[in-house]
């Protein structure tokens, strides 16, 4: 079954339900999409945790080397890879027991989707977290 978009009010939940997001494929570079992203999530009130195994600290917030290795429950796990890499992190965040699977503005890929789905995991590809959270929750969360 081809992937559908959730509703703009399944992500509003989604947002407001969420604090803590792991960012697998953050990078500690100021001028990368994925740190300007995860920097104006945390300004709204969003835990950040880094996913990146070449870092030990972005934002102000330990690193790790892979989901598994984060010791304290996620909500979403919002990715900056390339689709063909979202497969295996989708199981990864099936097996934290993760709430969402996030893949960034231009990331789609039906395989990742469906093991998150299948997982149990609300599923959202091709939309930036930060624009989804400042058109639906545009005074922070209530």
């Amino acid at each position: 079954m081809a992937y559908v978009h959730p509703s703009r009010e399944e992500i509003k939940q989604i947002l407001e339900q969420s604090t803590v997001i792991a960012v697998v494929g953050l990078s500690d570079d100021a001028s990368k999409t994925s740190h300007m992203v995860s920097e104006a999530m945390q300004r709204k009130g969003y835990r950040i945790i880094p996913v990146n195994p070449k870092a030990t600290t972005i934002l102000g917030e330990k690193a790790y080397a892979s989901l598994k290795d984060i010791p304290e429950p996620v909500d979403i796990v919002n990715v900056f890879r390339r689709p063909e890499h979202t497969p295996p992190i989708a199981r990864e965040a099936v097996e934290i027991g993760a709430k969402s699977l996030w893949l960034q503005l231009g990331i789609l890929n039906e395989e990742a989707g469906a093991i998150a789905a299948e997982g149990g995991l609300n599923v959202i590809m091709d939309r930036c977290i930060k624009v989804e959270d400042s058109l639906l929750l545009p005074n922070g969360k209530a």
